[in-house]
């Protein structure tokens, strides 16, 4: 399954709705897919959808899915790739509307830097994106809050001992 999340901040992204829409009907993608579609008001023909799920929901989608399809938010990112799930991540732009900056494009470019997902910076390309997804391995994710942790531990440790 594909579940495709586009976060819960007051901004659409349509474009991304209807390009997977499209996807579907040339049977590109032939998979289940869902969407959690937040503020978005282009309602998808071709697949099942919700405006928002709750936590329960949305951990038993991303649970049964093997590729998420998000915007370029960390959190949506860093949360299905920390569940070993492939992810197509696509930036909203400001010029649709989508943010009021473009910053998702450097946070996209980073992640792929760290070959943990498959980026996608237009949606005329993600049929590219989702087929490259399909068949290629990517790195595993690797978390450095436990070396910050222990390194603000071992200092404050040694602070008392001055």
């Amino acid at each position: 399954m594909i579940f495709v999340t586009l976060g819960s901040q007051k901004f659409q992204f349509n474009r991304l709705l209807k390009e997977v829409d499209t996807l579907i009907a040339e049977g590109i993608i032939k998979e289940e897919v869902f969407a959690q579609i937040g503020y978005s008001d282009y309602k998808p023909i071709n697949f099942e959808f919700k405006d928002f799920l709750d936590r329960n929901e949305f951990a038993t989608k991303m649970q049964k899915s093997d590729i998420v399809i998000t915007h370029g938010g960390t959190g949506a990112i860093i949360g299905a790739v920390k569940k070993g799930k492939k992810v197509i991540a696509v930036p909203r732009l400001a010029k649709y509307g989508e943010h009021v900056d473009d910053h998702q494009i450097q946070l996209i470019k980073q992640f792929d830097n760290l070959e943990i997902i498959e980026p996608c910076y237009e949606c005329v390309n993600l049929d590219r994106a989702y087929l490259s997804c399909v068949d290629k391995k990517y790195c595993t994710y690797v978390s450095n809050t436990t070396n910050i942790i222990n390194n603000i531990d071992r200092f404050l440790q040694e602070e008392k001992l001055q």
